[in-house]
């Protein structure tokens, strides 16, 4: 897929552990684990909203585009 969630990342670099970002988020660690191994197909703004505001960074830092090999081929 061509959006890269890099939450994981986020997350090593403030030192926090998934219960606790599910639990300050407000999400079940079981929704953030499918948001963090990139298997959600939506996310809400909200959502994304409360974890850049947790995590102290912006949504670009959590989403990125790559371009698909198969595509580019």
């Amino acid at each position: 897929m061509p959006i890269v969630v890099d939450i994981d990342v986020m997350m090593a670099k403030r030192k926090m552990s998934a219960g606790d970002l599910a639990d300050r988020v407000g999400i079940t660690p079981a929704n953030l684990a499918v948001l963090k191994n990139g298997r959600a197909k939506a996310v809400r703004f909200t959502t994304l909203a409360a974890l850049c505001e947790v995590l102290e960074c912006q949504p670009g830092d959590l989403l990125r585009w790559e371009a698909d090999d198969a595509a580019s081929g």
